[in-house]
């Protein structure tokens, strides 16, 4: 079968396979502690099975990504005596970089996780190529991917933005081709504002408080955005309405993963003054597909058990309730998180049928890469046009959309 689009997030907009990438790393280590130990909150009397340590990687302190992590490993060393490390990281690489070397396990990432996948943009490096990448869950709640002006500039819609002054992260092209996509729904390009580099999320949203940019990328929950909305600049959130059907044109041409909803947490956002615009899952814990089937199995479980422990840590951290995973998404899932949700009932034979199909494309992804890298190419340039024109003809060939086909800059 072909899977040219998959299904909304919560329904309105199809969406197709998507990718990106990435380079720098730079880190800095937290550790969790809480004691405690118990698995009574299991009908079977099993003991979870998980390593006493366990890290993985998250965006920068402060983020609903690196917030959520945290509260999860909370859990887990309050319930089961299992050490979580968390590795915030400024950008993409820095967080799929040590679950690629095996300095983690896990990754709590963002969208780029389907731009590794597909071995685009940062990706597409002799060093990197596409990763057999799989989902353990994912957080789905209330909130939106979505673009904040500061409030003094007095804009309303992305059109407005014509000669503004927007950040560009360095190394981080889920911040940025996102960014790209809420431009379009405005009939703009990067062309058409005044692009500012940043090293990282943080540092973007740093800028519009400082006075440096006027606008940002994020997560409607996410903390710096807090951080704008108490500052005297104040925070408003760009609406990407949905009933625009050529602003959804275009925005989707760019980024295809998003779908439309209606936030109703986040900065300066409520049940009554809900945010208009779009969405994808974040954060998305990920893993490398031979990551041991039994530690993912348990990991899933413990997650999904102990929900009510760690829910209301963050704004965000509802999306990781049961009602909110995609199970038909970009990504395959890993078979030990597969085998929890068949025990548990709720995946079905199109899952199956569906996460079949997503591994299948990995195959032919990862065969490409094997063929290109084993040819004898010149300069950078003529590696990527290569590589790009082998990944188009053998998408097409096995049934799939290929979605970029060309060399990005």
């Amino acid at each position: 079968m072909q899977l040219k689009h998959l299904s909304a997030l919560r329904g309105a907009i199809p969406y197709s396979f998507v990718p990106g990438l990435f380079k720098s790393l730079g880190t800095a280590l937290l550790g969790i502690s809480i004691t405690g130990a118990s698995s009574t909150v299991y009908a079977q009397s099993s003991e979870p099975q998980l390593p006493e340590q366990m890290a993985w990687t998250a965006y920068n302190l402060g983020t609903t990504g690196y917030n959520q992590s945290v509260a999860i490993g909370a859990m887990l060393r309050e319930k089961y005596d299992v050490t979580l490390r968390v590795i915030p990281g400024q950008n993409d690489v820095s967080r799929l970089l040590p679950l690629k070397t095996g300095r983690v396990q896990f990754s709590a990432n963002g969208v780029a996780t389907y731009f590794a996948q597909e071995g685009v943009y940062q990706f597409a490096d002799p060093e990197w190529g596409p990763q057999p990448l799989r989902m353990v869950m994912s957080s789905s709640g209330l909130s939106n991917q979505a673009v904040a002006v500061a409030a003094d500039i007095g804009v309303s819609s992305f059109a407005e933005l014509r000669g503004r002054r927007v950040p560009f992260v360095r190394a981080a092209p889920a911040l940025n081709i996102s960014m790209e996509a809420y431009l379009a729904c405005g009939g703009l390009t990067w062309d058409d504002v005044v692009r500012v580099d940043f090293p990282g999320y943080d540092a973007s949203w740093e800028g519009i408080i400082n006075g440096d940019v006027d606008v940002a990328f994020g997560t409607t929950v996410s903390g710096p955005t807090r951080r704008l909305e108490a500052s005297p600049r104040g925070i408003a959130w760009l609406p990407a309405p949905h009933d625009d059907e050529g602003c959804w044109e275009r925005l989707l041409s760019v980024a295809p993963y998003f779908t439309k909803y209606n936030a109703t947490r986040g900065a300066g956002i409520s049940d009554e003054n809900p945010q208009e615009a779009g969405t994808y899952p974040y954060p998305i814990l990920i893993t490398q597909a031979d990551q041991d089937e039994n530690t993912v199995y348990w990991l899933t479980r413990v997650m999904h058990e102990n929900y009510d422990t760690y829910k209301d840590a963050d704004p965000g951290a509802i999306g990781w309730a049961l009602e909110f995973q995609v199970f038909d998404w970009v990504v395959p899932y890993h078979e030990g998180a597969v085998r929890y949700w068949k025990e548990i009932g709720v995946w079905t034979d199109a899952y199956e049928a569906h996460n079949v199909e997503l591994v299948r494309r990995q195959e032919v992804l990862a065969g490409a890469w094997a063929d290109v890298t084993g040819q004898r190419i010149g300069d950078q340039q003529e590696f990527l046009a290569a590589w790009h024109q082998l990944r188009a003809e053998r998408l097409r060939a096995a049934g799939f959309e290929p979605i970029w086909e060309t060399t990005e800059p």
